[in-house]
């Protein structure tokens, strides 16, 4: 019986059929639209059109362009700092972080070395507020200035007669009326204060002996102790660890490392056309409507890629670290004796000598290239924010290969008595 039952079912769908063809109506052809396989129509654009126009950074140096809100109710400190990328390490941490699956457990991070020496303050500078925005009212320098500063306002020093400043110096002979005049207008009349402070890039190897010089905004206290606290820094150096400390949220301003002129594909990530493509399979196959006649900027193009000025924001300081102390890689839980360097130094950069920082993750730009360090515009509250790190490894085996040794002693032991080191 159930074999004639299911033979009649077969029969009544094999009747029905479409009227204008000559397929059953149970073929696949006729499945319902929700089964029915097709291509999108539609998808998330390539690359972001919030960084437009992508091209050339105006300048070298990461330009901050707000400063964190003034707080009037603690004292006068300072809201940035200027550090040279060294290079990338690893290290090895206990997670604290309640609930996580990884609380309590070791983890293996990425952070980035910058070096840091300490900063001189050379000047102050006092903005008023207006309409527009702030205007400078006055700059008022200290009295002596290094060499490496005076090459930064020079287009070619070796031919110069070396005469920057030599008029200035004289509002310091008759008990620097002038400069206390200066002053007191700033105290006077303005409502920001931000002091002129620049590198020792002499102090580290890069290439370079023109000192990168910036403007740093003075936070804290009224505008007379802004002042004070400025003026008593003339010709003085700040290290790193009287801006920011351990744990500590930071964002880093630079230029990202440059790669020329770059075709759509890489630029934005477009998709490559089919292989037998006429003239080309990394471009846009169409770059838009009849109308409007115009190609639109919203377009993928070909053109500059990198060299971006790009800010980003929270990164974590896991150490400051201080180039006079000889071990300064130690931890608590790693014994080695060795400092920060890997072995044979940074790849293309050479040794940390002087103070460092180990931040989070990546920062942007090459080796050798400076950024700018500001504190965070807003508190944070998060619990990366809060969390205290505590590092129990930092990676120093050889960046350039694969290292398996932490310092030359320990692969002189392994390795005994080779034929490099008997010569």
């Amino acid at each position: 019986v159930t074999g004639s039952i299911a033979g009649r079912k077969r029969v009544h769908e094999a009747s029905l059929r479409c009227p204008i063809s000559p397929l059953p109506l149970s073929s696949p052809v006729y499945r319902r639209r929700s089964q029915m396989s097709h291509r999108k129509f539609e998808r998330p654009r390539h690359g972001s059109l919030g960084f437009l126009p992508r091209k050339r950074a105006s300048r070298h140096r990461g330009k901050v362009k707000s400063f964190p809100k003034d707080d009037r109710s603690k004292a006068p400190h300072l809201t940035a700092f200027l550090a040279y990328k060294a290079g990338m390490t690893h290290i090895l941490r206990d997670v604290d972080k309640p609930g996580s699956k990884a609380h309590k457990k070791e983890v293996v991070e990425a952070v980035t070395v910058l070096e840091a020496p300490p900063m001189v303050v050379v000047g102050m500078v006092g903005y008023v507020e207006t309409a527009k925005g702030l205007r400078a009212l006055t700059t008022v320098w200290a009295e002596h200035l290094n060499d490496e500063v005076k090459r930064r306002f020079y287009k070619n020093w070796y031919r110069s007669k070396k005469k920057a400043f030599t008029n200035y110096v004289k509002k310091y002979a008759d008990g620097q009326k002038d400069i206390n005049a200066e002053l007191e207008r700033i105290k006077q009349y303005c409502q920001c204060v931000r002091v002129l402070a620049h590198t020792q890039i002499r102090k580290i190897k890069v290439g370079q002996k023109k000192a990168h010089l910036m403007e740093i905004q003075v936070n804290g206290g009224d505008l007379a102790a802004k002042v004070d606290f400025a003026a008593q820094m003339f010709e003085k150096q700040v290290p790193v660890d009287a801006v920011f400390a351990k744990d500590e949220m930071c964002d880093v301003i630079g230029v990202t490392k440059g790669h020329g002129y770059e075709g759509v594909t890489t630029r934005w990530g477009c998709s490559r056309l089919p292989r037998k493509t006429h003239r080309g399979l990394r471009k846009v196959a169409c770059i838009g409507a009849w109308h409007p006649a115009k190609v639109q900027y919203s377009v993928p193009r070909a053109g500059q890629n990198g060299y971006h000025h790009r800010t980003e924001m929270n990164k974590k300081i896991y150490k400051i670290g201080k180039g006079a102390e000889e071990n300064n890689a130690t931890t608590e839980f790693d014994l080695t004796e060795k400092s920060i360097n890997p072995v044979g130094g940074f790849p293309h950069y050479g040794l940390v000598r002087e103070d460092y920082l180990l931040l989070k993750g990546c920062v942007v730009g090459p080796r050798k290239r400076v950024v700018t360090l500001r504190k965070p515009l807003f508190e944070q509250t998060q619990r990366n924010a809060v969390e205290e790190v505590t590092l129990k490894f930092i990676d120093t085996s050889s960046k350039f290969g694969h290292g398996r040794f932490q310092t030359l002693e320990e692969k002189d032991k392994f390795m005994g008595m080779r034929k490099k080191a008997s010569i």
